[in-house]
């Protein structure tokens, strides 16, 4: 099932979240998230209060368990090139890695793209890390989305961090 979120689930989405940088750093994956949990970093945590608050927070639930989240707002993240119409943003989308494969993530994606249809917008776009082997990227053209725009977020004492905007048209 996938319902409305809101201010509540910020510790649900905190406990995804932690999950999914312990498992991308036992597999040796930290370019994406680092290594430190989100739920140790103040500025983190206040990002995802911050997105229950202001944007459209969607839950998968399995027997009242959160298994997954997306977060849909109808403007990109600053570090993202804009573009010239109206949208809907993924600013964030995480599943719980025990489920790995279950689509879960699919599930999220297909219920945004409704979200966008049902808001008469013709544009869902996501940033991912880009990094690696961009297997993120492929995962996200698995599920239908097309590589647009890339960029780099600037990191003091550190590489910069590289990205990759992706869209669908609906």
């Amino acid at each position: 099932m996938i319902r409305t979120g809101g201010p509540e689930d910020a510790a649900d989405i905190l406990t995804l979240l932690d999950s999914a940088v312990a498992w991308l750093a036992a597999h040796g994956r930290t370019g994406q998230w680092g290594d430190q949990p989100w739920s140790s970093r103040p500025a983190a945590v206040d990002r995802i209060q911050a997105y229950t608050r202001d944007y459209l927070v969607r839950i998968a639930e399995e027997d009242g368990r959160t298994i997954g989240a997306a977060v849909l707002a109808e403007e990109p993240p600053a570090s993202v090139p804009p573009v010239e119409e109206r949208e809907l943003y993924v600013r964030n989308l995480v599943t719980d890695r025990a489920r790995t494969g279950s689509g879960i993530g699919a599930a999220l994606i297909a219920d945004a793209l409704d979200e966008t249809r049902r808001r008469g917008i013709g544009l869902l776009r996501v940033d991912c890390y880009a990094g690696g082997d961009r297997r993120l990227v492929e995962q996200y053209q698995r599920l239908g989305f097309t590589p647009t725009d890339g960029f780099e977020v600037e990191r003091p004492d550190q590489e910069p961090w590289p990205g990759q905007v992706l869209e669908i048209r609906t």
